[in-house]
């Protein structure tokens, strides 16, 4: 669990994120929704120890990054996994070679051991089979479940990722969100998403913090999302006129007061 207490950040004299306070929980996928410019990536690296906010703290299963030590951060930051937005997959690397680089960097397992584990996590993201192929061989999607493996090899209790779905054709959205959901509900991850893919949105959203110029405007869930009454949230989530006459419809549905087809 991570627990934001009043988050407070500015540059030069102009406020990015204005006394956010929220708890992102474990064993769900926890996003930040927003338009560009609301905080979302500040925030985001102000929770992973990339910027230190001017007031608030950020407390990691009680305990409080911004006052920790230098040890204390570096033990904390090798039980976070990142998925890049662009996967920032090496590409004079293989499949294999990416995935170990975390291994090599902080653990002193023997070369056997580094192999099960790389194996275990490629086929937990069913690329079993890619091992030596390099980052040019493969799809977009393919280099997503890469990303989201290294992000893993290292059994995280936190896991962040930027944009899973940017540059991914619909369907294969659909296949990121159902990993990174699979994988945060089976290892009790603490998950968190930054995104604009209102899919992702209603289909792994447990729970949803929506910024607007700097400021948590709203909270809840996917499922709040349907019947909330923020102006700002409706207009951000069903923008155009498809989706809200499809909110509607939902709502209708929900209270017993959908109409009968015509074709009935």
């Amino acid at each position: 669990m991570i627990e934001l207490q009043h988050i407070q950040k500015k540059f030069d004299d102009r406020v990015i994120l204005d006394d956010i306070s929220a708890v992102m929980e474990a064993g769900k996928c926890n996003l930040i929704i927003g338009t560009s410019g609301s905080g979302k990536t500040v925030l985001t690296k102000c929770m992973v120890g990339l910027f230190e906010p001017d007031r608030g703290s950020i407390l990691y299963n009680g305990v409080d990054m911004i006052s920790m030590q230098e040890e204390e951060r570096k033990q904390l930051r090798q039980q976070i996994g990142m998925l890049f937005q662009g996967t920032a997959l090496f590409d004079s690397m293989t499949v294999e070679q990416n995935v170990v680089f975390p291994l090599n960097m902080f653990t002193d397992w023997s070369t056997a051991e580094k192999k099960k584990r790389v194996d275990e996590v490629l086929a937990k993201v069913n690329l079993k089979d890619a091992n030596k192929k390099y980052p040019s061989e493969i799809s977009g999607g393919m280099k997503k479940r890469v990303g989201i493996a290294r992000a893993i090899v290292l059994n995280p209790r936190y896991l962040f990722c930027d944009e899973p779905n940017s540059g991914l054709d619909p369907q294969t959205s659909l296949v990121i969100d159902k990993l990174i959901k699979e994988i945060t509900t089976e290892y009790n991850i603490t998950t968190i998403v930054v995104t604009h893919d209102m899919n992702s949105v209603m289909e792994i959203g447990d729970h949803i913090v929506y910024l607007h110029q700097g400021r948590k405007q709203w909270e809840g869930s996917n499922k709040d999302i349907i019947f909330s009454k923020d102006e700002l949230l409706n207009n951000f989530i069903f923008a155009s006129d498809f989706l809200q006459d499809a909110k509607q419809m939902r709502m209708m549905e929900a209270h017993g007061n959908l109409p009968v087809s015509k074709n009935q």
